[in-house]
């Protein structure tokens, strides 16, 4: 059986913790950055087109079909007790409280945060930013910022989006196809549904999950090594630990704004 040396693990301690204040220190550039982009709105207005409505297809082909599913489950399982008519109001909840902003962040790291990765791993690869830097152009305020606060933006709007088709694929399900009540349908979302406190907490979650997702994939990017190897593992890593912490930071606000 074979034991590392104590050099080997504190060598490995100190080389995460470098790793994570470099992070630290490449997410506060970012964060800083917003005056200046602020002054070439253009720049993220294209991010922004870029990742929302290249991932708009997507999105909203998902929120139909997760109401359809959404729509038999909650119906076949509320009948037992007699409550089929609050399907709607379970529905709504659960896609703009959690499925909404989670899976919207899921597939948005799928879809451009992949793209995000591949697009600046390229661009070291190719040796481009090197010559940014050589022209006194900062790659992280004119190339990084703009697609970082792109996906801020984009990533609320989508979740938005697949929240409301997949109240619409409910609706589909629920009163077309089974025969509930429309009235019934509706009535109950808009008397449950509190807008400050159903929908605003989704608004918050897909707000901090487009801040987690950009700068992953961006900092994979960033730091990929310059070669196609490189490239396809800072690809690949970005949907594993984008992924994991969408689903991380979820458990955590929700434990926050239900008080748990």
């Amino acid at each position: 059986m074979s034991w590392y040396h104590p050099a080997d693990i504190g060598l490995a301690v100190r080389t995460k913790l470098a790793d994570l204040g470099y992070g630290a220190r490449l997410f506060g550039r970012l964060l800083a950055s917003v005056g200046t982009v602020a002054r070439r709105p253009g720049l993220v207005r294209d991010q922004v087109h870029f990742m929302g409505n290249y991932s708009l297809a997507i999105i909203a082909v998902s929120g139909v079909f997760v109401g359809f599913v959404m729509g038999l489950q909650y119906y076949y399982g509320l009948q037992r007790f007699g409550a089929a008519d609050s399907v709607g109001m379970l529905i709504s909840l659960s896609l703009v409280r959690e499925f909404g902003p989670v899976l919207t962040a899921l597939l948005f790291a799928g879809r451009a945060g992949t793209s995000l990765t591949a697009e600046i791993g390229l661009m070291k690869a190719g040796e481009q930013l090197s010559a940014m830097e050589m022209m006194a152009v900062d790659p992280v305020s004119r190339i990084l910022a703009p697609r970082f606060w792109g996906a801020v933006i984009a990533m609320p709007l989508l979740a938005a989006v697949f929240s409301a088709v997949g109240v619409l694929g409910g609706w589909v399900v629920s009163v077309v196809m089974i025969g509930i009540d429309s009235g019934a349908y509706w009535g109950q979302m808009q008397s449950n549904v509190d807008v400050w406190a159903d929908v605003g907490n989704g608004v918050l979650k897909s707000v901090v999950f487009g801040f987690a997702v950009s700068f992953i994939a961006l900092l994979q990017g960033y730091e990929a090594q310059a070669t196609p190897e490189g490239v396809a593992h800072a690809t690949t890593r970005t949907v594993v630990v984008a992924s994991l912490t969408v689903l991380a930071l979820d458990f955590v606000l929700t434990a926050m704004m239900f008080s748990i």
